[in-house]
């Protein structure tokens, strides 16, 4: 018997500097890029590094996953796909289909459904009109292995700040800014992620904190906010010098975290006299991959597969 599928999905990045402007195409739908925006782009990527490390940390969260799917003898195989670079989403589904498999469960590395982000993903599995059939994962912003793992990162940088202080330390939770037009959708997105942040906080002693959004695309149409670097702002303002910010949207180092966070948060912390730390991202907690692995054969057993 084939074993089951799980297709994980990730946003995807260019490996090369020289991939940023091909990369922002397929981002863009194929529409042109102004050449000073793709070099904008193409210095963000040169001071991470020279590339997206997305590919390595999303095959190592496959790797766990599999590992945690199959240690009671199930049989799950765990493809990666990603939706706007190398290996494509479509790719891995033609990888399954040679392998016989013919059932997968979707699962996008993201916790907070949006029509916009998770959607998209899922429009990207049927336009590929692979001969598998895919069970969808569209949420997990409440999963205990998920909210236990960003609790354990919080409290694990927290140790970070001197221990007379550091239940005063005010905390950021983050996520990837999306344009306000959801909002006319009812889209869930905003109240998923307060959902995540009461979760976490209830778990948590009692400290400031806030939620704001980060990496709004450069584009006219006006994105949600508050932005992380205004919420760092007032926190100065309040003479908080010591900051923490955890970005809850994300579960692995990318753009968005090397360079918005690590570099530009850093730099305006830096300027208002803020010691600013970050939480080490998920990655592949096991708390968390095991949560996964339990929502996927749930997933796999309410289609009838397991």
């Amino acid at each position: 018997m084939a074993p089951l599928g799980v297709l994980m999905m990730a946003y995807g990045g260019p490996e090369k500097l020289e991939d940023v402007e091909s990369y922002l195409l397929d981002v863009r739908g194929h529409r042109p890029t102004r050449p000073q925006v793709v070099e904008e782009v193409r210095e963000r990527y040169r001071q991470i590094g020279g590339r997206s490390p997305i590919r390595e940390h999303t095959q190592a969260q496959a790797a766990a996953l599999e590992a945690a799917l199959n240690r009671d003898g199930t049989r799950y195989r765990v493809y990666v796909g990603m939706r706007h670079w190398h290996p494509r989403i479509a790719a891995a589904l033609d990888e399954m289909a040679a392998a016989d498999i013919t059932r997968a469960v979707g699962l996008v590395m993201a916790p907070h459904y949006s029509r916009m982000s998770i959607g998209a993903y899922f429009q990207k599995v049927a336009e590929a009109h692979a001969p598998v059939e895919v069970a969808a994962i569209e949420r997990w912003h409440l999963l205990p292995g998920y909210l236990e793992a960003l609790v354990g990162r919080v409290n694990a940088a927290l140790q970070k700040f001197p221990a007379e202080r550091r239940d005063q330390v005010p905390v950021i939770f983050t996520a990837h800014s999306l344009p306000e037009r959801i909002l006319d959708w009812g889209d869930p997105y905003p109240d998923e992620l307060r959902a995540t942040v009461a979760a976490v906080m209830a778990r948590l002693s009692p400290r400031p904190h806030t939620f704001a959004y980060q990496s709004a695309a450069m584009t006219p149409d006006p994105w949600l906010g508050p932005d992380a670097g205004e919420a760092l702002a007032r926190y100065a303002g309040e003479g908080r010098c010591e900051v923490l910010i955890a970005p809850i949207g994300f579960v692995c180092e990318h753009v968005e975290i090397l360079y918005d966070v690590d570099i530009v948060y850093r730099r305006q912390a830096e300027a208002l006299g803020v010691r600013l730390e970050r939480i080490e991202m998920v990655g592949s907690a096991p708390p968390m991959m095991e949560g996964l692995a339990g929502l996927v054969r749930e997933t796999a057993g309410r289609a009838g597969w397991a």
